[in-house]
């Protein structure tokens, strides 16, 4: 594969694997196992597998193998390793690199899942973790310490769409030798530029952008060569995290038309928000790409667009909000994001449900916002569906 080739061109013809066959899509093995000429050859699979030798569907798999090597070439790691979930992929990501006695500084604004993990689980393992402000560059500096061992952030939170300056907390994370791990799925690998400015291991939820059609669960950890087969590969495929090969087919169609899909759906986002701004039942409009997005200049640099996420908030709380929503006739509700469909989601009480009501406070969660993840549905019908909606 030529390194020269553009992300479009890699999402389409990277890592592809072809049988006897000459097959032009992608072969789907649905295969557990792995049969061996010989005992001898067996053995020696068991000490030494190659990179197109396989044991065991929870250790590797021709298809999975395919999806990773093609997502790993479209970001610009050197490996990477597919997950059963993207909650899966948090967990190995973090779990694989950490014990006891190291110390995190992670984002607080984090989808709950994650939250749950860097609040309760890594604690109960012996693992310190000090939450700041991602959006503050001063509090990363006075919480990492020479003993951190890493760093964990959304590059854009979930659901109020704060950003976090990945190339100065790198900077300050390397300084004491910690790792940088980013969750990058609102980002998507479209606008992604991780690797570049100081991302050590990335990780995204598959079932978002990358499948993109609400199917399949999925995820991904990506980075060096050194860190996914040496760390992340024996924590995985021992605790049984690992991708289904039906999963990673649909993931490998997925990349094909993601680019395309994921750009008409971030201007579609701009479109949207820009007509939203300053409507008279909302309070607040929430868009990176906007000018008025406290960091919009970061946002242009860091990814180059606004992404395909926003966020509203309705006047007069829970109540209105749940009107708006009812109302709504092309955009549907659910707690998915990153699909061909508008889906819309009041995250204060289902995705955030579960936070304190100080976290929703001090996250600006209120009850009025509703997350918005905008579809490939014609910008004008959507525009007019939330207008109808607003009206009630």
């Amino acid at each position: 594969m030529s390194k020269d080739w553009s992300k479009a061109t890699k999402a389409v013809h990277a890592g592809t694997r072809r049988s006897q066959y000459g097959e032009v899509s992608e072969a789907i093995f649905m295969t557990q196992g792995f049969v061996y000429d010989t005992a001898e050859q067996a053995e020696a699979r068991f000490e030494s597998a190659g990179p197109d030798e396989f044991i065991y569907a929870r250790y590797g798999n021709p298809t999975v193998a395919m999806f990773e090597d093609r997502i790993a070439a479209l970001e610009g790691t050197e490996d990477a390793f597919a997950t059963a979930s993207g909650m899966a992929a948090v967990n190995g990501a973090l779990m694989s690199v950490l014990k006891a006695g190291d110390h995190v500084v992670s984002a607080r604004a984090l989808f709950g899942s994650c939250l749950y993990i860097a609040e309760e689980i890594l604690p109960r393992f012996g693992v310190e973790v000090t939450f700041v402000d991602g959006s503050d560059l001063s509090q990363w500096e006075a919480a990492i310490r020479p003993d951190t061992r890493a760093v964990f952030f959304e590059s854009l939170s979930n659901p109020t769409l704060e950003l976090v300056d990945i190339e100065g907390v790198a900077k300050l994370a390397h300084a004491q030798g910690a790792l940088v791990i980013c969750d990058n799925v609102f980002a998507t690998p479209v606008y992604s530029n991780a690797v570049a400015q100081g991302v050590d291991i990335v990780i995204y939820s598959t079932t978002k952008h990358i499948d993109g059609q609400g199917r399949a669960l999925g995820g991904v950890i990506m980075g060096t060569r050194e860190i996914i087969r040496k760390t992340v590969e024996p924590y995985m495929k021992h605790t049984g995290g690992s991708m289904s090969p039906f999963n990673a087919w649909i993931m490998l169609k997925g990349l094909e038309t993601m680019r395309l899909r994921v750009r008409e759906q971030a201007e579609t986002a701009l479109k949207l928000a820009a007509a939203l701004e300053g409507h008279e039942c909302l309070s607040r409009v929430i868009y990176p790409g906007l000018p008025s997005h406290p960091q919009h200049d970061l946002a242009s640099r860091q990814m180059g667009a606004g992404g395909t996420m926003l966020a509203i908030e309705v006047k007069g709380g829970k109540e209105a909000a749940y009107k708006f929503l009812n109302a709504c006739e092309v955009g549907i509700i659910s707690n998915n994001l990153g699909d061909a469909k508008t889906i819309l989601t009041p995250p204060a009480f289902t995705t955030h449900q579960r936070l304190p009501q100080d976290q929703k406070d001090a996250l600006g969660i209120t009850p009025g916002l509703v997350r918005i993840s905008v579809g490939l549905e014609d910008a004008d019908d959507l525009l007019g569906d939330f207008m109808q909606a607003l009206s009630h």
